[in-house]
């Protein structure tokens, strides 16, 4: 019964109206009886059952009220899953990902560590989208088909070693197999995340010729250099200045994004890089993937059915008795 809810449930404020038509509206004045001698007397006549006719009035308003209150019944919850949105992130694992000129508070950490860190909050805010997660170095690897399950994609982010798949940097090849991808899925809109931290040095396909064919299948890029720049290292002769993101291809990383729609980000440190998952957020908000809805049944028609009967009754009980 938990599962049935009257829609209209101020319908049952009307219960009381019979009787308060009873209490205040004047009675009907009755006439004498006429007394035949030739007919029977009354008390021999069978009389009605008073308290029967009057529960079965009972019952038949009761039943009234309750159809006009109109009973659903709601099934349990059913999911269903609309058209969604597929993102894929694509990461670096090129050897240069060991850099630790990455501050994290007071202290700095690998370009890796600081990337897993925070790629694992961005995951877990992505509820609704199929994820998928390709790395690249001496060629592009896909390490997590595009799947609503999230927690894999995460174990996956945060068991990512270098040197797994070598030590160059195979960008055009992580954009092409993303694209790939996105091609045998049937999703409306496809969204790709590429950070790295150097140039292209490896693989058969280069960034701009990756990009064009990931603009063909309507595809946008957000594209993420990681590396402090300039920064100063203390050493036994003394301080000096030092380029740890010399290797960064910016000039790539932004002609790809603005070729596909999509946007360059700069990650200097570990804040900046939590601020750009935030902005791309943001920029490419969480949809829904399901739906859910409770399937109903109306009821309405029991208690009217059950008032119908009554009421036969009743007209039964008054033709045999009055």
């Amino acid at each position: 019964m938990a599962n049935i809810e009257l829609v209209w449930w101020w319908a049952l404020c009307l219960l009381p109206l019979p009787l308060l038509i009873y209490k205040w509206v004047p009675a009907r004045q009755t006439h004498a009886a006429i007394t035949l001698p030739y007919l029977p007397a009354q008390s021999s006549l069978p009389t009605s059952n008073g308290w029967l006719t009057k529960g079965l009035v009972v019952a038949i308003w009761v039943c009234l009220l309750l159809a006009a209150a109109r009973p659903v019944w709601y099934g349990d919850p059913v999911y269903v899953s609309p058209k969604h949105r597929d993102m894929m992130l694509v990461v670096d694992l090129s050897y240069s990902m060991s850099e630790k000129d990455m501050r994290d508070g007071d202290d700095y950490i690998d370009r890796l560590s600081a990337v897993k860190h925070v790629l694992k909050d961005f995951v877990a805010k992505r509820k609704g989208d199929r994820l998928g997660l390709i790395y690249f170095a001496d060629h592009a690897y896909l390490q997590t088909p595009l799947t609503f399950d999230l927690n894999t994609v995460e174990h996956q982010v945060d068991h990512a070693v270098l040197k797994l798949i070598g030590t160059k940097t195979a960008m055009g090849e992580g954009i092409g197999l993303a694209t790939k991808n996105f091609i045998d899925g049937n999703a409306p809109q496809r969204v790709m995340i590429l950070l790295s931290d150097g140039s292209n040095n490896a693989g058969v396909m280069g960034p701009i010729e990756a990009a064009k064919i990931a603009k063909k299948y309507h595809t946008t890029i957000y594209t993420i250099g990681v590396g402090a720049g300039e920064m100063t290292v203390r050493s036994l002769f003394g301080a000096r200045k030092v380029n740890t993101a010399k290797g960064l291809d910016e000039k790539t990383l932004k002609q790809v994004a603005k070729m596909t729609g999509g946007r360059y980000f700069r990650a200097r440190d570990a804040q900046d890089l939590q601020n750009i998952y935030d902005s791309i957020n943001q920029l490419e908000p969480v949809k829904k993937a399901a739906q859910t809805w409770r399937p109903q049944t109306e009821w309405f028609g029991v208690p009217l059915a059950l008032a119908l009967l009554l009421s036969v009754v009743l007209m039964v009980l008054r033709r045999n008795h009055v």
